[in-house]
């Protein structure tokens, strides 16, 4: 978000704006926090002058220098206490003093943390990791299954599958290898056959797929 803000801030950010803009979905007011807590907006979400003024720096150093002032003064206890030191300070020391300083819980404590660490990087005292770009709706794509040539439905009973095609045609797209090709027919079998049924359908079975 910030990254977009330097390239075009408008003069009202809301929940709508950041739906709008595919940024942050469902976590709208924890961004929205952020921001009022750097006053870069009011509690309107009016754009304030100050914000105004850094985001329109083109130079990375000089909006860094310029946002760093923006950070200090919105975390000026934590500054007090650590000093310029605070910049590289690790996430447990800022978890410890964001737990103490609000009573807040574990999960929330580390969050703090993370955002303060993130606002370091703009602030050119850590790197900043790479926008992650807005949401977008996924669109599922089926794939489907490329067709073969089956035999029509027999009557009768089990599975039985011919023998791979020994004289099958070479493919060159796939280095020459041998294309195979596997028929399988399902045959149902009658419930009140005899034994002699049975054995007349396996050697018609034998006799013209499996030695045809």
């Amino acid at each position: 978000m910030i990254t977009h803000l330097r390239r075009s801030f408008p003069a009202t950010v809301t929940a709508e704006t950041l739906r709008k803009l595919g940024y942050a979905p469902k976590n709208e007011s924890y961004v929205l926090n952020v921001l009022r807590h750097l006053e870069m907006i009011d509690d309107q979400g009016q754009r304030t002058a100050d914000a105004q003024t850094i985001f329109s720096q083109h130079d990375d150093t000089a909006f860094a220098k310029q946002f760093a002032g923006l950070v200090k003064k919105a975390y000026s206890s934590l500054f007090e206490l650590h000093g310029e030191a605070s910049w590289t300070l690790d996430q447990e020391a800022l978890i410890t003093f964001f737990r103490s300083s609000d009573q807040t819980t574990d999960i929330v404590g580390k969050r703090q943390a993370s955002t303060f660490q993130l606002l370091a990087g703009f602030a050119g005292h850590k790197d900043v990791p790479e926008a992650k770009g807005r949401k977008k709706d996924a669109t599922k794509q089926l794939v489907r299954p490329a067709k073969r040539s089956a035999a029509p439905p027999n009557p009768g009973a089990t599975h039985a599958h011919a023998k791979d095609a020994d004289d099958a045609p070479k493919d060159p797209a796939v280095g020459g290898s041998a294309v195979g090709l596997t028929v399988r027919i399902e045959i149902n079998l009658p419930a009140d056959g005899d034994q002699d049924t049975y054995d007349r359908i396996f050697k018609s079975i034998r006799d013209n797929l499996l030695n045809g």
